[in-house]
């Protein structure tokens, strides 16, 4: 039975183009469209859509406004269309923490032409959020930054300057990333991160979790020092690897070709970690449509690592994990809530360990 899809954007030609897309492939249907969120407010309720694309500008009521209160009163599955500027970037960031699944992003010039190139995403990403798991957001996200919610400090400097914390998501994974990072105390090891998400938004992201955590947080520039207490997010536009310089983790940037046709691509961060880090890297695969990261991850354990993956019940989109489950290369799979005190308790044992030998 095809996934039944409701289109809302208030210009005709996106709606129109936006219908050719998804009508053209046979496992999905457009079974209505909306100006705003006030016609679709009620084609919802005649249609019963299975997933909503939503424009994030609108008149009548903006696409947040909606968001927020379409994820209240019933939650659903939405996929926002989001421009490629700051500003779209930072409330399509806010849509995701409101609870939306992902987004599609409209090109700057040609949108007609420019949306038909991304036929293929557009689909997917329609079908990862037809089978995304749908939960209420939790829309204070002050209340995570509570004294109780930040983790102890380390009690020993081996675990946070010998060690790195590899990290890597797709679809639902900013939220995760978000709970994971928010725990952390300044003193964690480095942190090195792969989200699929395109160059517009990654600077961003990177802001938006520095304003929430207790830990730094940046783009990663080429060069940068992997140091404790920092966490640095592959670029939109580039590879993110690890590599030694000297005593010092740094971060290299790639413009190498796709892998697993994405770029940022997790598997080249984790393949980094296997080569560079190894037994000292610790690796964390997250939410996310498809298989990016699982050889990767495979090869970090075989080299030493130690792996932990989200579960399924707390996923966005249980795909990534379970690829790298299924390889075999995860020790612990662990709820989100709980991922940044698994992964803390690792390293403090670790700790006390080197200080009996």
């Amino acid at each position: 039975m095809a996934i039944k899809v409701l289109i809302v954007d208030d210009s005709a030609l996106i709606r129109s183009v936006l219908k050719e897309i998804i009508d053209s492939h046979p496992d999905l249907k457009v079974v209505g469209s909306a100006p705003d969120p006030l016609v679709a407010r009620e084609l919802i309720k005649q249609l019963n859509p299975d997933v909503l694309t939503l424009d994030v500008e609108m008149p009548r009521m903006d696409g947040l406004g909606f968001l927020e209160k379409l994820m209240r009163l019933r939650p659903m599955p939405v996929v926002m269309i989001s421009s490629l500027t700051e500003r779209g970037s930072d409330v399509t960031l806010r849509a995701l923490e409101l609870g939306a699944v992902d987004f599609i992003s409209k090109p700057k010039l040609d949108i007609a032409r420019g949306l038909q190139d991304y036929s293929t995403e557009i689909a997917e990403k329609i079908r990862a959020a037809a089978r995304a798991h749908i939960k209420k957001a939790n829309l204070d996200v002050q209340k995570s930054l509570s004294a109780d919610a930040v983790l102890p400090s380390l009690s020993n400097r081996i675990a946070s300057t010998e060690k790195l914390i590899i990290v890597g998501a797709s679809t639902g994974g900013t939220e995760a990333i978000k709970d994971f990072l928010i725990k952390l105390p300044p003193d964690c090891p480095g942190i090195a991160i792969t989200q699929h998400m395109p160059e517009a938004f990654t600077k961003s992201f990177a802001n938006r979790l520095d304003s929430l955590c207790k830990i730094t947080v940046k783009e990663a520039e080429n060069g940068d020092r992997i140091l404790p207490g920092h966490a640095f997010i592959a670029p939109g536009h580039s590879h993110l690897l690890v590599k030694r310089s000297g005593a010092n983790y740094v971060c290299e940037l790639s413009s190498g070709p796709p892998v697993n046709r994405h770029r940022p691509s997790v598997d080249v961060l984790f393949r980094s970690a296997a080569n560079c880090v190894g037994k000292n890297a610790i690796g964390v695969i997250l939410t996310g449509m498809g298989k990016d990261g699982a050889a990767g991850m495979l090869e970090m354990k075989q080299a030493g690592a130690y792996n932990f993956a989200q579960d399924e019940a707390s996923c966005v989109v249980f795909g990534m994990p379970k690829e790298a489950i299924a390889m075999g290369g995860v020790d612990e799979i662990v709820a989100i809530p709980q991922m940044s005190s698994k992964v803390m308790t690792y390293l403090s044992t670790l700790g006390q360990r080197a200080f009996r030998v």
